[in-house]
């Protein structure tokens, strides 16, 4: 088809401009920095950190803090509110919904114009053109590209802003050559029901050319075994029989890598992961069957990176340029971002794999974390969610850990706990009910994710003899002193460990 034949010729010449950040990146970021600087210098926050100073990488360190969302939602909720030229100087009018910190249940990321076009949508194409040069035969655009997004919200603060997740921003402002070989439809895309949605995507994709899925894998796997189920089909070649190609992020593929190849069996079928997060577009699996991603370096974002046996938080005190980090050191994240985000924190934590080019590989969080299906609970969410179960009744809890239960082919994820208390609670039951309620409440991807149990099932309850963890703890070698038992961990590892050795109360 010539429109594949055009659309190939075309985005493959970006690659001569990746090659060329490959070569010259710290030249690169360096041009980045000082576009950032120049653009904002006439904003409210330009003013207030003096950006008419800011002559380099040391003067930007010393006038300009370290950052989180606690720090930037001040700014947020008067972007929200229709308030302009504060973080960036085009107007904000989109939000990138996110999991919530210990203070909100959502956080809302700004999304310009510039972050959109110049690096989630950038993105998106050095993706294809990557594609297509690792695989010169690929008619990608022959057929449909399936798209399983979020859904958005109005905002309802102002007239013309709206909310939603990354996804559906993405989905509602695409450029006219993505748009025309999206499915399904905008109207389906963006439904806030879940089970109506996939519901609606499996109906009215079914007769499709797909070639490409693109989405995060435990959403996509729900949507493909309903495909199955209305087919009668025994994999997603038989539906789809063109299907070459599925771009995945937001978690690790690993677990689900065995389902996917039971759901596509075919050696030719490639698997691609992005780091695109809410906050911007950072990194692209560039090399077939290589698990590293290449950092992307001219998509209006400035990087710092926070080595972790130094990270304190915005209090952190040494924080290193691209320039200077170094193989195998774990890194908290740091951006500037043409999103109106400074010195922001981002909360992942990577390694680097490679200095020329940068590649590195997503390594956790900076704090302990379980995200294997997109939930990012968080150790404040489950501490407050203990801390209100105990309450209400009359626990003490000891210790616990958690960890995830990956999904089977007759089963869904889900997480397992193993808790030892002091004193057991009155309700077993009830206890384990408003664990995993008020975690529903307070966190909106965990909820999400449990709607329905489509995603993540009721969480199992391990309650153990006092004395368990402190077993485990000799056993490693590490009873007493300052050691102390993880609390969330996004493998099951400790879980299994500790399950070993689990004296369960009878």
């Amino acid at each position: 088809m010539p429109f594949n034949s055009i659309f190939s010729w075309l985005i493959k010449k970006r690659i001569h401009q990746i090659d060329l950040f490959k070569k010259y990146p710290i030249e690169v970021q360096n041009e980045v920095f000082n576009k950032l600087i120049s653009s904002a210098m006439y904003t409210e926050f330009g003013f207030q950190n003096d950006f008419f100073r800011i002559k380099n990488q040391k003067t930007f360190q010393e006038l300009v803090p370290l950052s989180d969302y606690n720090i930037t939602k001040k700014y947020v909720d008067r972007l929200m509110a229709g308030d302009q030229n504060i973080l960036w100087p085009s107007d904000t009018k989109w939000f990138a919904k996110s999991s919530g910190t210990t203070a909100d249940r959502s956080k809302f990321i700004p999304v310009t114009k510039e972050s959109l076009e110049e690096c989630h949508y950038k993105g998106g194409k050095d993706l294809l053109a990557l594609y297509y040069s690792n695989y010169p035969g690929c008619k990608l655009y022959n057929g449909k590209h399936l798209i399983v997004g979020g859904s958005a919200q109005i905002n309802p603060l102002t007239a013309d802003s709206y909310f939603g997740d990354l996804s559906a921003i993405i989905v509602n402002n695409l450029p006219w050559w993505a748009e025309i070989r999206r499915t399904p439809s905008k109207e389906i895309a963006l439904m806030g029901e879940w089970e109506e949605k996939i519901e609606k995507m499996a109906q009215s994709t079914i007769k499709e050319n797909v070639l490409i899925l693109a989405g995060v894998p435990s959403w996509t796997m729900v949507l493909a075994d309903r495909v199955l189920e209305i087919t009668g089909k025994k994999n997603l070649k038989e539906v789809w029989p063109n299907l070459e190609l599925f771009m995945h992020g937001g978690v690790s593929f690993e677990p689900y890598r065995d389902h996917f190849s039971r759901l596509i069996p075919d050696p030719n079928m490639h698997y691609v992961e992005t780091y695109n997060a809410s906050e911007g577009f950072f990194g692209i699996q560039d090399q077939p069957h290589v698990n590293e991603l290449l950092l992307m370096l001219d998509y209006g974002i400035y990087y710092e990176f926070i080595p972790m046996q130094e990270f304190n938080g915005i209090d952190s005190k040494v924080v290193l340029p691209l320039s200077n980090v170094e193989l195998g050191v774990n890194y908290a994240v740091v951006i500037s971002t043409n999103g109106g985000l400074w010195r922001y924190i981002l909360g992942d934590t990577i390694k680097f794999t490679s200095l020329v080019p940068y590649r590195f590989k997503i390594t956790g969080r900076t704090k302990s974390f379980i995200n294997t299906f997109g939930e990012e609970l968080i150790v404040e969410n489950a501490e407050h969610a203990i801390a209100f179960a105990c309450e209400k009744t009359n626990a003490t809890i000891k210790d616990y850990t958690a960890g995830p239960i990956y999904r089977e082919e007759e089963q869904n994820g889900g997480h397992e706990w193993v808790i030892e208390f002091s004193q057991p609670p009155e309700d077993r039951e009830r206890f384990e009910f408003l664990v995993d309620e008020k975690l529903r409440e307070i966190n909106s991807d965990y909820d999400a994710k449990r709607y329905k149990d489509m995603i993540l099932a009721k969480p199992t309850f391990h309650f153990t003899e006092v004395g368990t963890f402190d077993s485990w703890l000799k056993n490693k070698g590490k009873l007493g002193g300052q050691n102390k038992i993880p609390r969330l961990s996004n493998n099951r590892e400790i879980l299994e460990q500790i399950l070993n050795i689990l004296e369960p109360i009878k």
